[in-house]
């Protein structure tokens, strides 16, 4: 029996499999080692009532998580999954890799992650490069959940917004530059807090405002994480990722 995990900062999705068939399928919260220590993930995974039965027959856990790119963060996961999982032997690597290897179809190609965070690599089939580093939510991130919640709360709190989307998001959302702040720099997961303002630009993405918000973080993310490949014109571009998937649309249009 083994385990695969998906893993964003926001959500993790967990896949049970035995004899090529899957046997259950659940989630939880998502665990970036950057963000969460490994008592969090212990915590989070044994509230899994699910896993009481089959935790001790797993015997491969396959874990692949933002945050998870060096060997000090993916010890996180890999001392924390050792106990959850404790005869099996434990596997994790970076979400690049789990994208890579998800959207291959026998070609090299780009693979894009749009989710919370973005990123990307270029993957030959064999081995994985990546151009230019991820530098999360407050250096990064272009394209991403993260990147839109910024864009939208800034707009909000400098009153840049049309007049009639500044009421639906105060409505909406009853917040004040004071809790934005609290929630930004003084609380932990920021970053899942911005992406999660996100929801508002799929509510109103008819909007002028709101398309073109949508449009300027797409190109953002192809000038920066997909045109940095010499081959980036003559190889096909997949993606993974909530926001990928969510505004296909206007990622196709600007690609």
């Amino acid at each position: 029996m083994i385990i695969i995990a998906d893993s964003g900062s926001t959500k993790c999705d967990w896949m049970l499999v035995e004899a090529g068939k899957s046997l259950v399928e659940f989630s939880t919260m998502g665990f970036n080692p950057y963000f969460v220590d490994n008592k969090t993930i212990i915590k989070k995974l044994e509230e899994k009532e699910v896993l009481h039965q089959y935790a001790t027959k797993v015997n491969d856990v396959f874990f692949y998580g933002a945050g998870c790119s060096s060997g000090e963060m993916r010890n996180i996961l890999s001392e924390a999954l050792a106990i959850v999982f404790p005869k099996a032997k434990i596997y994790v690597s970076h979400d690049l890799n789990g994208a890579a290897l998800a959207t291959y179809t026998g070609e090299p190609h780009i693979a894009g992650i749009l989710g919370t965070g973005s990123n990307s690599c270029f993957f030959d089939g064999k081995q994985i490069y990546e151009e230019i580093p991820a530098l999360a939510y407050i250096l990064g991130d272009e394209g991403s959940g993260s990147y839109y919640g910024k864009e939208l709360l800034a707009d909000f709190l400098y009153r840049r917004m049309p007049p009639h989307l500044q009421q639906e998001f105060e409505a909406s959302y009853q917040l004040s530059k004071e809790s934005i702040m609290t929630a930004v720099y003084r609380k932990p997961h920021a970053n899942v807090y911005l992406a999660s303002f996100t929801r508002f630009c799929s509510l109103h993405r008819t909007e002028p405002y709101i398309q073109k918000k949508i449009i300027k973080g797409m190109h953002a993310f192809l000038e920066t994480h997909v045109l940095c490949y010499k081959n980036a014109k003559s190889v096909p571009v997949n993606f993974v990722g909530s926001i990928a998937w969510h505004f296909q649309a206007e990622l196709k249009e600007v690609g």
